[in-house]
């Protein structure tokens, strides 16, 4: 796996990585690794997106398959989309949160199931650069789909218990939620005071990218300057999400993923709830007091939404603000998780502070990374420095001890090692992190 094909989906550098000819050779190469004959097909605002998604609708309709082309929208519809009018495959062109040279696609196969690099993205990436099966003798055809429509009464009919009149402040950072946030809002009742609203791949304000603090702080000011009872925050294509309560402070993404778990289970008794294994222990204490099963998971949106489908789980969510549903196929929509807060805070009459308040038990150190050169053998010393804790390896290093615990994962794409170390007070995480630092044998980034 190199270049632009990563291990969930497919990205580069327009045209320098991703030229129009890839595109093409990649449009050819899904349906035949697909066995798909009808492929939905849709874009985010990128500047680049309208060459882009061209070029891979040429590639497909060459190798005989039909395309439904849904236009412009976000990864969440493009998902709806492919369950909603029952196409074979997906294609999403975006590259999400990534600066504005980039584009790529995200790929599904039926009912939106996910296409990693082990599942299908090296098989289309031994097409697409290699030899390439002949062009069809018959091209497909391409149909323009209403997506829009189909996907806002969907969130229509899962928008009850939703109170009215309450305050948001919504950051796009001018990314593709933009377009339909406003529609969104005054369906819901809500008063909305929008941030950056206006599609712009060129993103002129910030990264839109909610996990860093810093492409938040605009939306934190705002909050506090209007009184607002809400701040919310989308990536670039809108399956992520982000909250900000109601004096302006950040609310910590797997917290709030166990506010929604615990109020899921209210509607889906003993169901399984599913969260990464980067989350705060506090996650699966609340799963399992709402009488709920936790299960812990990989970090990685395919390997999620395999384990949901596995458990019929009606819920998932990850410490990077990705939050999946059952209802959008088992995929994750940032739309449904904004829905779902919004009826929680109505059905509460508690501010989102208040609420999570009793959630924030233990001290977290978030992301910590580490530039190491020998990943491997910094992961094996790990291993051994820590063997008299509980060590597991579902993904990275787990080490758990009663008063504090971590996971060391290496990066996919980067000379990097991530920990996140959390602890039942600030002395132990402090003494936690002097440890794994002196393991390291580096200082942090």
């Amino acid at each position: 796996m190199a270049g632009i094909f990563k291990a969930y989906d497919i990205r580069g550098i327009v045209p320098e990585q991703l030229s129009m000819d890839m595109a093409e050779n990649i449009g050819r190469a899904v349906p035949p690794v697909l066995n798909a004959s009808t492929v939905l097909v849709s874009r985010d605002m990128r500047v680049s997106g309208p060459d882009v998604m061209r070029a891979l609708v040429k590639g497909i309709t060459e190798s005989g398959a039909d395309v439904l082309d849904a236009g412009e929208c976000t990864t969440p519809m493009n998902y709806f989309g492919i369950g909603h009018f029952g196409a074979d495959a997906g294609v999403m062109v975006t590259a999400s949160h990534n600066p504005s040279e980039y584009n790529g696609f995200k790929i599904s196969r039926e009912e939106a199931k996910p296409v990693n690099y082990e599942t299908g993205l090296a098989a289309i990436e031994r097409l697409a650069t290699g030899d390439l099966p002949p062009a069809a003798r018959v091209p497909g055809r391409v149909t323009g789909v209403d997506l829009v429509e189909p996907y806002m009464a969907h969130l229509k009919r899962l928008s009850e218990g939703v109170k009215g009149g309450m305050k948001v402040v919504v950051d796009s950072g001018n990314g593709e939620t933009g377009r339909f946030v406003p529609r969104i809002c005054g369906m819901l009742g809500l008063e909305l005071t929008g941030l950056y609203l206006e599609p712009d791949g060129n993103f002129p304000n910030h990264e839109p990218n909610p996990l860093k603090a810093v492409n938040l702080r605009d939306l934190q000011a705002k909050v506090i300057e209007t009184g607002a009872d809400l701040g919310i925050a989308y990536d670039g294509d809108g399956d992520r999400i982000a909250f900000v309560d109601e004096n302006g402070a950040i609310a910590s993404s797997d917290l709030v993923g166990a506010l929604m778990a615990r109020r899921i289970l209210d509607d889906n008794k003993g169901a399984a709830i599913i969260y990464d294994l980067r989350s705060s222990r506090v996650v699966p204490e609340v799963i399992t007091a709402a009488g709920g099963k936790p299960l812990e998971s990989r970090v990685g949106h395919s390997f999620i939404k395999a384990l949901m489908r596995e458990h019929e789980s009606p819920f998932a969510a990850e410490l990077s603000g990705h939050y999946y549903f059952r209802e959008n196929f088992y995929t994750d929509c940032g739309d449904l998780a904004l829905l779902l807060l919004l009826r929680i805070i109505a059905e509460t009459g508690q501010p989102l502070s208040e609420l999570m308040a009793p959630l924030a038990r233990y001290s977290s150190s978030g992301e910590i990374n580490f530039k190491v050169d020998d990943k491997d053998s910094r992961m094996a010393t790990i291993r051994d420095a820590f063997a008299d804790a509980t060590v597991y390896e579902l993904d990275g290093i787990s080490v758990k001890y009663d008063n504090w615990w971590f996971n060391v994962r290496p990066s996919n794409t980067e000379p990097l090692l991530r920990l996140n170390l959390e602890a039942v007070d600030d002395d132990h995480l402090k003494a936690g992190i002097r440890k794994v630092e002196q393991v390291m044998g580096v200082e942090p980034e």
